[in-house]
C-alpha cells in the first residue's frame, strides 16, 4: 500500500518556492514547531522565522526552505505556506546572512525610538533563524 501524501505549496511575495506531494512537513508555528501528516486537522496559524522541512513523497532528499514569517493553512489534503520571505535551502548564503546580522546588531545598538528598536529586533531574530537553518542544512 502506498504511503498517504499531502500536497504542499510554499509561496512568497516573489515566487512559488515549492509545490509537490509530501509524506510529512515540519515548520515553525507561532506556538512552537508543528509536524503535519496527511489528513491533519484543519488549521490556520502564523509562522515564525525558521526552517520548513518537507519529506517528499516516495523518498528522496528532504527539502529545506527558510521562511521569515507568514501564514500557514492546513487542510486534510493540502498545506499552504504564504511566507513573507522564502529561500530554498540550497540558495542560503551563510556569509551574507552573518554580515547582515552584524549590520543589524550595529543598527540595534544605535536605535532610539520604540518603533525603530522593534524593527531592528525583528530583523535580528529573522537573520538568527536564517543562520540556524543554514547550520541545520550544512549538517545533513
Amino acid at each position: 500500500m502506498a504511503a498517504a501524501t499531502i500536497h504542499v505549496d510554499v509561496v512568497s511575495n516573489e515566487a512559488s518556492i515549492y509545490s509537490g506531494e509530501a509524506e510529512f512537513v515540519v515548520l515553525p508555528g507561532e506556538s512552537g514547531e508543528l509536524g503535519i501528516y496527511p489528513r491533519h486537522t484543519p488549521l490556520i496559524t502564523r509562522i515564525r522565522p525558521g526552517a520548513v522541512r518537507i519529506v517528499p513523497a516516495g523518498g528522496g532528499a528532504e527539502e529545506l526552505i527558510f521562511v521569515a514569517g507568514g501564514i500557514l493553512e492546513v487542510q486534510p489534503k493540502a498545506i499552504t505556506v504564504l511566507a513573507d520571505t522564502a529561500i530554498r535551502g540550497a540558495d542560503l548564503d551563510a556569509a551574507k546572512a552573518e554580515e547582515a546580522l552584524k549590520k543589524a546588531e550595529e543598527a540595534r545598538a544605535k536605535a532610539r525610538d520604540k518603533q525603530e528598536i522593534a524593527a531592528v529586533e525583528s530583523e535580528v531574530a529573522s537573520l538568527a533563524a536564517q543562520l540556524a537553518a543554514i547550520r541545520k542544512l550544512r549538517k545533513k
